[in-house]
């Protein structure tokens, strides 16, 4: 384990197995395995420093025909790059350790990430509303000795993500592209022209083999060893029946989605949160994820999380809980207080989870890439001709404030001070409840702008004048710099 990984605690051997049954049930022995490789891969060092992936590979040469205009290593939510990418007239191939196209996530959405499905013309309008299946006149966010502060606007759509991922796929299919299931890419290496990839069944023993492309998108989330994100997000839960339904906090309303809600002090060393969103009559996903510094999650956490979240759902909600499908994952997070994830050579870009672009402290990855989707497909497109063409994908104003916000709820204090982090969510969330809806959405849709942030930040500090100590304890003087410095630019560039 990596020095200052935090091994799963308050798990015991017989949880543990417990979890990993309750699993395989729901979800498959393929389900587990790659439960099982994501937990493996939190041993393994990250970065440009990492040693080489297995196979060695000699870089193409000048002039080298390539196999693939654009290889996608990775057939998650960046699958609906490879529609778009075909249509643009370029060879493209994706391929995964696992089946391409299968959904290890739910996903819930806004306004602006359903319309764009339809305005990247990835779908039809018709094709996108038969992939929502819920609809909410409200969100919730409800902190633990707190209040509870509903706002409107936000996440408000439930999508289906297995018949999204599965109407990609089919969409790839009939343009040419060409599905690799059940393959993982083992190296790499960039030539002048090309970058050839050294690709092999993922099953132990199996022998690479070789392709190349202009273009290589790294879109394997945290897997990717270049994702280099300082915060990640481990995250468990599925899609449940049985759930209560009613009007009481213990209870699921059709009608009502919640964002974000705790139950409990910090235990663990964690501050644990909940999210719930119902979908289909009767079914509804739910979260249970906590912020952490990357450094600070070794293997295993994601089973010692699902044993809690088994244990504990009933803290939760009421009912006779079953879960019909596990989701997970580790989603990266960046603070924008320090370098962001790099890809190793012109002809690798890095998408999704793996550049970690999203809020640092919504983690609504499904949100920005969608919003995204047409601006980094083009992007792609042109890097294939020039490589060195820069990234017309923009970073929201108001990251460079709330990186910081996540970098302090993944540190959170113990001991005598365990309420702490309840409190001050409840109280800034007091504030934006009491700024209006508009500045409250604004904030949970990336929107904010850098003045009303501001306004936020103090508006927070006069209500909990804590939260200076509290802020000086956990982030360093430089990180504490660096987030004043990114408000200030911002700040001068929204003039």
């Amino acid at each position: 384990m990596r020095a200052g990984a935090v091994s799963p605690q308050a798990a015991s051997a017989r949880e543990l197995d417990a979890a990993r049954g309750r699993v395989r049930e729901a979800g498959g022995e393929a389900l587990l395995a790659r439960l099982e490789h994501l937990d493996a891969a939190r041993a393994a060092p990250l970065g440009p420093s990492a040693p080489p992936q297995g196979a060695a590979v000699r870089a193409p040469d000048r002039g080298a025909a390539a196999d693939h205009d654009v290889v996608i290593a990775g057939g998650g939510l960046s699958l609906l790059l490879a529609p778009l990418l075909a249509s643009a007239g370029l060879r493209v191939a994706v391929l995964d350790r696992a089946r391409i196209g299968a959904a290890h996530r739910e996903w819930n959405a806004g306004t602006a990430e359903v319309d764009a499905l339809s305005a990247s013309g990835l779908f039809a309008r018709d094709e996108v509303e038969r992939l929502v299946v819920a609809r909410y006149t409200e969100g919730l966010c409800r902190w633990h000795g707190g209040g509870t502060y509903p706002v409107r606007g936000v996440l408000d759509h439930a999508i289906d993500a297995g018949a999204l991922l599965a109407a990609a796929r089919a969409r790839a299919e009939a343009l040419g592209v060409a599905l690799l299931d059940g393959h993982a890419l083992v190296g790499h290496a960039e030539g002048p022209d090309a970058v050839g990839l050294a690709v092999a069944e993922a099953r132990p023993g199996a022998a690479p083999r070789a392709l190349s492309a202009r273009i290589l998108v790294d879109a394997r989330g945290a897997a990717s060893p270049y994702a280099t994100a300082d915060l990640v997000c481990p995250t468990v839960g599925g899609v449940l029946t049985g759930l209560a339904e009613g009007d009481g906090e213990r209870q699921i309303r059709p009608d009502v989605g919640e964002i974000l809600a705790t139950t409990e002090d910090v235990e663990e060393g964690r501050q644990h949160l909940w999210e719930a969103f119902p979908g289909r009559r009767g079914e509804t996903t739910v979260y249970l994820f906590y912020y952490a510094r990357s450094g600070d999650v070794g293997p295993g956490a994601l089973l010692s999380l699902y044993a809690r979240f088994f244990r504990l759902l009933s803290r939760y909600k009421d009912g006779d809980a079953r879960l019909v499908r596990p989701t997970f994952g580790f989603i990266p997070g960046w603070s924008r207080l320090s370098a962001a994830p790099r890809a190793p050579g012109r002809r690798v870009r890095l998408v999704g989870d793996a550049a970690a672009r999203h809020s640092p402290l919504t983690f609504c990855g499904f949100g920005a890439s969608v919003r995204e989707l047409a601006a980094t497909a083009a992007d792609l497109a042109r890097a294939v001709h020039d490589p060195g063409a820069p990234s017309a994908a923009h970073d929201a104003p108001v990251h460079s404030g709330t990186g910081a916000l996540a970098a302090l709820m993944a540190r959170p204090a113990g001991g005598a001070r365990a309420g702490e982090m309840n409190a001050l969510l409840n109280t800034a969330f007091a504030v934006l409840h009491a700024m209006g809806n508009d500045a409250y959405a604004a904030l949970l849709r990336d929107e904010m702008q850098p003045a009303d942030f501001v306004r936020f930040l103090r508006e927070t500090a006069a209500r909990r004048p804590e939260v200076y100590r509290e802020v000086v304890s956990a982030l360093p003087l430089r990180a504490i710099g660096r987030w004043g410095a990114g408000l200030a630019r911002e700040l001068y560039r929204a003039r």
